[in-house]
């Protein structure tokens, strides 16, 4: 899949894939690209995937403001960002952390907690996480 949306757009990046099964299984193609995804890519990209749209219910998406993160590409991008996670393992009895992302390798992340503090998480105990999005304060003409 990231062949060929590579060769037919290759400003767009595949930027997570989400499969759900059950009585009917669905396919979410997240892309992004820089300057953003509309609606108008979105609907090309479902049309250049008409294989898997035959087999699987099918949407195609940008992954947001607020994004999932679940790869270690995915923190390196955000590192400086506000992120919210939850670990697999609870910490000094809680298992919900949000921070500044400080440093992000191929092994794990590193928080600079809101309530003061530093916590590192290895990717194995990161249950889930997400970006933070934070508008930029408008500023007052001077």
């Amino acid at each position: 899949m990231a062949r060929l949306l590579h060769e037919r757009f290759p400003d767009i990046e595949l930027y997570d894939v989400e499969l759900r099964g059950g009585r009917s299984s669905a396919v979410t193609v997240f892309i992004d690209r820089p300057g953003g995804v509309d609606l108008d890519t979105c609907a090309a990209v479902s049309h250049a995937l008409e294989d898997l749209r035959d087999r699987h219910a099918l949407e195609v998406s940008s992954p947001g403001l607020e994004r999932r993160l679940r790869r270690p590409d995915h923190f390196t991008r955000v590192v400086g960002e506000t992120v919210a996670l939850r670990t697999e393992t609870p910490r000094a009895g809680r298992g919900s952390f949000r921070g500044r992302l400080t440093a992000a390798d191929d092994h794990g992340v590193t928080l600079t907690l809101e309530e003061g503090g530093e916590l590192q998480v290895g990717y194995a105990d990161i249950a889930r996480a997400h970006l933070i999005y934070r508008p930029e304060k408008q500023r007052r003409p001077a």
